[in-house]
């Protein structure tokens, strides 16, 4: 690989961006991640039908499991292996998966990104079933599923970096506004994309932080260091000097280049003015 290697313009930090990130990802998370949801709407929807949990003793309930029967569900992470729960009594089949197909998957990816995001709320997940026209979902199985939600998420965001190592690491960050304490705030959401052994663009980390400190970066550095992030040798960002001073302390031995989009980006309104100037002095 050429060590001139730049960040794009598409490297634009949010829950749109992260989803196709996400798509990319080697090994394919996202596809672990998607027929994990998916199993857990099915089993919310069948115990529904059932009137009580998998396994539950009850005397309300009405009906019972019976096995499963597979499914492949084909999305543009992969083919989805989909146990579709079996019941004793009549059928059921999730409808919402297929009809449209398209809907459905972009519905699902979109949550899952967001929650990576900005984390798992049961709001996210009660948005996901409306979005999927699923209505038979009580409030403890929404919230049953946002905790089981946020495992996976948690699980996925501190998992070991061991498909390095990753000679090329971006790092940058994006102001958002989200709404914390009833009011509205900003907050910097830091992330690390890399590219693995496997030559494929993988997304390391990502933490959202107060502001864009030295104290954050440093902080989010060494926690990529430790999950096993090694043998970097170049990272590119912009000039932030506290970015840059944690990226030598954590990251030693590696190479530093500035972004040329955020660089771009910062000169393009001073060659504008140049040029206008420019040409007033050759219309004189």
């Amino acid at each position: 690989m050429r060590r001139s290697t730049v960040v794009d313009s598409s490297m634009v930090v949010g829950p749109a961006w992260l989803g196709k990130q996400l798509e990319k990802a080697s090994p394919d998370l996202l596809r672990e991640m998607l027929g994990a949801v998916v199993a857990m709407l099915m089993g919310a929807e069948a115990s529904g039908l059932c009137n009580a949990e998998y396994g539950e003793v009850s005397e309300a309930r009405v009906n019972s499991r019976n096995g499963y029967r597979h499914r492949d569900f084909d999305t543009r992470v992969g083919t989805i292996d989909v146990a579709i729960p079996k019941l004793r009594t009549g059928s059921y089949f999730p409808d919402w998966l297929l009809e449209p197909r398209r809907r459905a998957e972009k519905a699902l990816i979109s949550v899952v990104a967001t929650c990576y995001f900005l984390g798992v709320s049961t709001r996210r997940v009660e948005k996901l079933a409306q979005a999927l026209g699923i209505t038979r979902l009580s409030k403890s199985q929404v919230s049953e599923m946002a905790k089981s939600l946020d495992e996976a998420v948690a699980a996925f965001r501190s998992r070991p970096l061991d498909a390095g190592p990753y000679v090329y690491v971006w790092i940058d960050a994006l102001t958002q506004r989200v709404r914390e304490g009833g009011r509205i705030v900003n907050v910097s959401a830091l992330i690390a994309t890399g590219v693995n052994a496997d030559g494929h663009r993988e997304i390391l980390g990502l933490e959202v932080a107060t502001g864009e400190s030295g104290a954050s970066w440093l902080a989010f550095l060494r926690g990529l260091v430790a999950r096993g992030l090694t043998d970097v040798q170049l990272v590119i960002s912009d000039a932030h000097e506290g970015l840059k001073s944690a990226i030598g302390a954590t990251l030693s031995g590696a190479a530093w280049q500035r972004c040329r989009t955020h660089y771009t980006a910062i000169n393009r309104p001073s060659r504008a003015a140049s040029r206008g100037l420019d040409g007033l002095v050759a219309a004189a």
